[in-house]
């Protein structure tokens, strides 16, 4: 294996803080208008600064860009526009250097209609033809696996598309520029094995596993979260295990919290998978100011093996997706937080957190103290921590991927290039424009979001619990409160949060941690409580509070 090497502790992504970034719209290094390897590398002190741990990378391998790179057209090359892989190499090594790491996309389920392996199956005169036919999953006819939901609804009617060449129909979950990959056959089986062990090699010290429900059809079901895909992953993770130690399998499964169990296994397949039904419940909480939707979707959620974890996040590069809710709680999230058609995608709201909180900073950070204190591993979308706006005019998801907002300068300091050959054109009007929202200012206010978000992360570093420790639940009587404990052998914290706008008055009851007294976890400040009493706390409009619970002696 090449590039620096990091000492992992078997569970080091408990304790992580992820930071996702599209590389092609963070910094621009050589000014040729889209962001490149080189430009994380150059801003990886204020990444170490801000207070994450691992770095998540959206796809940087060859693809004509139809699906912002998870048409993979090449699983070994770095695409120009973003470097080589030694531009890679470096940033994992000077990554590393920081103790932080770095997490890679894999993309099993498909290829680009691109990619040299499709382009050999679909032509039989192609010289690799007999090598590759069976790559991809064919058929005569498009009336099989007709139990299998169209996920991309807004912009395809059928799982299947015709290919004129070989004069056959080929399988696409996605995009029809997105063939699947046929994993009955053991070829694509040991090809992806082969990826894996690549980017392991090339230091990364995590993988992020798009879309892992669908690699194999069978008749008579939905083709999502079959016994022989599962099967697969076991092998994949038994490999990863006894090849590269210490490296972490995300899974990308949007399914409800009893279905994603099982891609946690018995410890064996992947070691944590996003909790996705959750996150749209956060925000139907803030709306209704009201905490059972989070109750109702914990309360579905099992228990993991010891070694897992979940992630969590408020947003991340696509929609805010509304398919782990009720056809009413859909309506009722459309309407509340994207009034306007053009911030509706497939079944989802392309929009980032700021926007979605009508930019209140008291909203903001509570909605962040949330993530950052409730169960599993929490990911910061890249702007998040400054918060950055969206373009709802920009196609597809692209409005949620525009540049960094560096400074007051050219092109919010993304890029020396001209405006015109910018990936992505930088907010530049309204509230959100770069001249209102940038790092630079917000690092010389006291107050900004930024420098909030750096203490809290500074904060959540010094406890355990948070990323280790489990959650307990609290059911005050009072509903605009979601209050929890998070435990764990090295100490106890209360987190209050009041989902309401109003002050809110709540009564807690601690007596199961013999509490002596709170100390609060940003501030010091101390209250003395009688054992055995419920607590009574008077809480400002979406007000926090993190309390370390003291033990009586």
């Amino acid at each position: 294996m090449t590039g620096t090497q990091l000492t992992k502790p078997p569970t080091w992504y408990k304790r992580s803080v992820f930071y996702e970034l599209n590389v092609r719209t963070f910094y621009d290094a050589n000014e040729d208008g889209v962001g490149d390897l080189r430009g994380v590398l150059a801003k990886l002190d204020y990444l170490q600064d801000l207070g994450v741990d691992t770095i998540w990378l959206l796809p940087i391998t060859l693809s004509p860009l139809r699906d912002g790179g998870y048409d993979v057209s090449d699983y070994y090359a770095i695409h120009p526009d973003v470097g080589t892989l030694s531009d890679f190499r470096q940033l994992v090594d000077a990554a590393h250097q920081r103790d932080l790491k770095i997490m890679v996309e894999l993309i099993p389920n498909h290829t680009s209609d691109q990619h040299p392996w499709f382009q050999a199956s679909r032509d039989p005169a192609h010289p690799e033809h007999a090598v590759y036919r069976d790559f991809y999953v064919w058929s005569e006819t498009d009336q099989r696996y007709r139990d299998a939901r169209i996920i991309f609804l807004d912009f395809e009617t059928s799982n299947w598309a015709y290919d004129p060449l070989r004069k056959a129909y080929y399988w696409h979950r996605f995009y029809a520029h997105q063939p699947d990959l046929n994993y009955d056959n053991p070829q694509v089986q040991r090809a992806m094995m082969r990826v894996i062990q690549f980017w392991i090699d090339q230091g990364a010290d995590a993988i992020r596993v798009d879309a892992p429900p669908y690699l194999y059809e069978r008749e008579g079901t939905n083709c999502e979260n079959l016994p022989e895909t599962h099967a697969y992953y076991k092998r994949l993770r038994a490999f990863v295990d006894a090849y590269a130690p210490g490296t972490m399998l995300l899974a990308e499964a949007n399914q409800w919290p009893e279905d994603v169990r099982a891609y946690f296994g018995d410890g064996d397949e992947f070691h944590m998978n996003f909790h996705f039904p959750l996150m749209p419940r956060i925000f139907m909480a803030l709306a209704k100011e009201d905490r059972t939707p989070i109750e109702a979707i914990m309360a579905r959620t099992p228990d993991l093996p010891d070694i897992c974890q979940w992630g969590v996040f408020l947003r991340c590069h696509d929609e805010l997706t509304l398919e782990m809710v009720t056809p009413e709680e859909r309506s009722f999230m459309w309407e509340y937080y994207a009034p306007e058609e053009r911030m509706r995608l497939n079944l989802g709201i392309r929009r980032r957190l700021a926007p979605l909180l009508d930019n209140d900073p008291r909203r903001i950070r509570l909605a962040n103290s949330i993530l950052l204190s409730f169960i599993g591993s929490p990911v910061i979308y890249y702007g998040d921590e400054i918060g950055m706006g969206d373009n709802i005019w920009l196609e597809d998801r692209d409005g949620l991927r525009t540049p960094m907002q560096w400074n007051s300068t050219t092109n919010a300091g993304f890029s020396t290039a001209p405006a015109e050959k910018l990936e992505r054109p930088v907010i530049s009007e309204g509230d959100f424009g770069y001249l209102k929202v940038n790092v630079d200012l917000q690092l010389d206010d006291p107050g900004s979001l930024l420098n909030w978000m750096r203490t809290m992360l500074q904060v959540r570093k010094q406890h355990l619990a948070f990323g280790e420790g489990k959650l307990h639940l609290l059911r005050p009587a009072n509903r605009a409160v979601l209050a929890y404990v998070r435990s764990h052998e090295t100490g106890n914290l209360l987190v209050l949060n009041n989902l309401s706008s109003q002050p809110q008055r709540v009564e807690v009851d601690l007596s199961d941690w013999r509490v002596s007294c709170l100390r609060d976890a940003c501030t010091g400040c101390v209250r003395q409580v009688v054992p055995d009493a419920d607590i009574v706390f008077n809480l400002e409009g979406y007000q926090y509070a993190w309390w370390i619970l003291e033990k009586e002696n």
